[in-house]
């Protein structure tokens, strides 16, 4: 019988010291330039009443999520979505605030994938949601936070794909195709199945220009000239508006100075129930994920009594780490690089002494081996601790360089004079 205390569920998994120390690191520098930008940090129950997150706009679906009851009989469910909760909250504390409101994150969400696909059930997330302003200069500056976000996390080669589920709506409202047609379409188009994109098409009634323009959806992807190319194929009011906001918006990323990250892709028409507007996703090499998605969701907050514009990404942190990991760059983290011995003697100096070289930023690790120095060498080897200080007595200190193998004796008097000098340096 298998002793299941010993084991951690399905999907989910334990994070030990180095990465989780790189995974604070990633974490920090992304929640830095959240700061930069005007956004504050909020939290969000870990669960919800199930209400929060079963609305009908293609959000999550039910069977993806981990319900439960609580005393009451009501159904709750562990978060598996950042946003939700932060429209309710828009939508009541804060529906008086004045707008727009910068809200950004940090968290787990919980989400039940049936295939696992190297995805876990548990995974981190830091986001942004802009509310209250719709615009294009909204759009932009969230796409260039995200594009600076990603940047300063380490990641070096990424893109960020735009699309406009309003573009997609315009053509499907021209081809008259009922909700069940479109969501078909939509399915075949977001998969890039072209040979299924063709074979759907040939079953409706529509124009040879229309009929075109659903075939090259899949494959109207790439840099600006797309949108110019893509306005030539369409007479539809509604779509080409969708492509003059996507023109827009890259004009302004372009004075933010971060276009060489921007892509299109006309084709990404995912979750077109949720997103009311402009929708982004960022990818890099070295996981088969994207590791950041976002776009314009006007109608969420509304759903919780109170109409709000917004906009928001959310960064899966988890993929971006294994991105990171992938393609071997380097984040330096915090390590212990000292370790303190003492001799009974020199106990009570050594913890004063040590409190305050912590004080002035050393990281000091209070050694609970006994006194045999050679054992504690032993020990700081180790675990990569790359030097001791040893308190002989109350007076005297051996200050042991183990990397180099080099021993200096000195004063306590001496070592914090030197370690005051080296703070004002």
């Amino acid at each position: 019988m298998k002793d299941y205390k010993l084991h951690t569920p399905e999907g989910v998994r334990d994070l030990l010291p180095e990465e989780c120390a790189k995974k604070i690191e990633i974490e920090r520098r992304i929640e830095s330039v959240f700061h930069r930008y005007g956004f504050y940090n909020m939290q969000s129950p870990m669960f919800e009443y199930y209400d929060v997150f079963s609305d009908e706009n293609d959000s999550i679906q039910q069977k993806h999520m981990y319900k439960f009851f609580d005393r009451e009989g009501m159904i709750l469910a562990l978060r598996p979505d950042m946003t939700p909760p932060i429209a309710r909250i828009a939508a009541t504390t804060l529906k008086e605030e004045e707008k727009p409101i910068r809200l950004c994150y940090l968290g787990n969400a919980f989400r039940y994938n049936e295939s696992y696909q190297g995805k876990t059930r548990e995974f981190s997330q830091a986001g942004v949601e802009l509310l209250g302003i719709n615009s294009d200069e909204a759009d932009a500056e969230l796409i260039a936070l995200a594009i600076n976000s990603l940047s300063t996390s380490g990641l070096k080669e990424f893109q960020i794909d735009l699309g406009q589920v309003e573009f997609f709506k315009g053509i499907i409202q021209e081809a008259g195709l009922n909700e069940e047609e479109a969501e078909q379409l939509r399915q075949l188009i977001e998969s890039k199945d072209f040979i299924g994109v063709e074979e759907l098409i040939e079953q409706f009634e529509l124009d040879s220009n229309l009929k075109r323009l659903f075939l090259d959806l899949p494959k109207l992807c790439g840099s600006i000239d797309v949108i110019e190319k893509t306005k030539d194929l369409t007479d539809n009011p509604r779509a080409k508006k969708a492509l003059e906001k996507l023109e827009n918006v890259y004009s302004i990323l372009c004075d933010y100075g971060v276009e060489k990250y921007v892509s299109f892709d006309l084709g990404m028409v995912n979750r077109i129930n949720y997103y009311t507007g402009i929708i982004f996703r960022g990818y890099t090499y070295g996981t088969g994920f994207s590791i950041l998605d976002g776009g314009r969701y006007d109608g969420l907050v509304g759903e919780f009594g109170k109409d709000c514009p917004a906009v928001g990404f959310g960064i899966m942190i988890d993929q971006l780490i294994n991105a990171i990991n992938r393609q071997k760059i380097e984040i330096p983290v915090w390590k212990v690089d000292t370790l303190l011995v003492y001799t009974p003697k020199g106990r009570k100096q050594a913890l004063m002494t040590s409190d305050n070289l912590r004080s002035q930023g050393m990281y000091i690790e209070n050694s609970l081996i006994n006194g045999d120095i050679e054992k504690n060498k032993k020990y700081a080897l180790s675990k990569n601790i790359g030097g001791i200080l040893y308190f002989m007595d109350e007076e005297n200190v051996e200050l042991m360089n183990l990397i180099t193998n080099e021993t200096v004796k000195t004063t306590v008097e001496e070592l914090l004079k030197r370690a005051d000098e080296g703070e004002s340096r």
